[in-house]
């Protein structure tokens, strides 16, 4: 699949992709088996100082795993044109021992076929087609700062996709989720019944600029509001080192949505902002997004990260992000308005 601009220099700057880091320990007759991970540690703190509750809590500094992976990727040729595929990835906490857990989450496991003329399709629990084709101009964070739809929006199992191959730079996409509810008894199946989740879109990439449109139908099982969600976003690579992009993001309103348990969020208006220099070794990146909510004041939210590749396999970072920033600072504004909430992350990942 082919990768946006800017995934592409901040990997450059990086050194530290997976697909750069793979070992190949198997590749005869068409058939390749590639072996890939990092191991990732870092400090955190800061943070929201209250929860959802009102009270008080502990935002202190604290060592943490930084997801930390293990995968695998195979592929065999089945003819000139058509390749079968694979891939099975787990995370990981490297921080700490752990007794009963080699792995915690299985993050991708997927089947599919690949045609050069025709497109790909896959099967399985992969990362969002729309985060994959729409979103990831902003997805250049480790940790925090993406405020639009990230890789598990009403993804991640039980899911199929196709995806053309590029047509002119043109590239369409189409993804279903579905959401069972073979073997529950009557009590335990919900108002719905089984719900299959859609998403789809376009993305244009040529030369310096990339465009995304797509659509989510936010499910509530998914944990969205069960309306749809409708994205705009791209990016300009000005030079080499230099990269822009500009989002839009649009969820319409349910008034009615009242699921326990499920996000509370209603509708709401998000655009982003935001760029990527690169420099040698370092790269520096950050976002600014304005939010508008349904029922709710409208918000500010901004992030910050510097890296710097040691080697091809070892870099070190630093992020901060602010998900509830201040949004008008004048004389009265002290220091301490401006460093409520916000959140930072700093430490190292070795990639294989």
């Amino acid at each position: 699949m082919k990768k946006t601009l800017l995934a592409t220099a901040i990997i450059g700057a990086l050194g530290a992709s997976a697909a750069a880091q793979a070992a190949t320990v198997y590749d005869q007759d068409g058939t390749k088996l590639d072996v890939y991970g990092r191991i990732a540690m870092g400090i955190a703190g800061g943070g929201p100082e209250y929860n959802n509750a009102g009270e008080e809590i502990d935002d202190g500094a604290e060592f943490v795993d930084v997801y930390s992976r293990l995968g695998l990727r195979m592929s065999q040729e089945v003819t000139s044109d058509l390749t079968a595929f694979g891939r099975l990835e787990w995370r990981f906490r490297a921080d700490e021992r752990r007794n009963g857990e080699a792995f915690r989450e299985t993050r991708q496991s997927y089947i599919g076929l690949q045609s050069n003329q025709f497109g790909t399709f896959q099967a399985g629990n992969f990362d969002s087609f729309y985060n994959q084709f729409v979103s990831l101009p902003f997805d250049v964070y480790i940790d925090q700062g993406l405020e639009f739809a990230g890789h598990p929006k009403q993804s991640r199992g039980d899911s199929i996709g196709y995806y053309t191959p590029d047509l002119e730079g043109f590239t369409a996409f189409l993804q279903l989720k579905h959401y069972s509810e073979r073997g529950l008894t009557e009590g335990e199946q919900t108002s719905e019944g089984a719900v299959v989740a859609p998403q789809g879109g376009v993305r244009y990439a040529q030369g310096p600029v990339t465009v995304g449109l797509g659509f989510v139908e936010d499910v509530q099982r998914g944990g969205g509001n069960g309306e749809m969600l409708y994205g705009l976003i791209g990016q300009y690579q000005f030079t080499d080192q230099f990269s822009a992009r500009l989002g839009y993001e649009f969820r319409g309103n349910d008034s009615g949505y009242d699921l326990r348990g499920a996000n509370d969020e209603n509708g709401y208006d998000k655009v982003g902002l935001g760029a990527t220099y690169t420099t040698g070794p370092w790269a520096f990146t950050g976002d600014f997004y304005n939010i508008e909510r349904d029922d709710a004041e409208t918000s500010r939210s901004w992030a910050l990260g510097s890296y710097y590749k040691v080697s091809s396999a070892f870099d070190v970072f630093v992020e901060v992000a602010d998900a509830d920033a201040v949004s008008r600072i004048d004389s009265d504004t002290r220091l301490g308005d401006l460093t409520d909430d916000v959140y930072w992350l700093t430490g190292a990942r070795y990639h294989f």
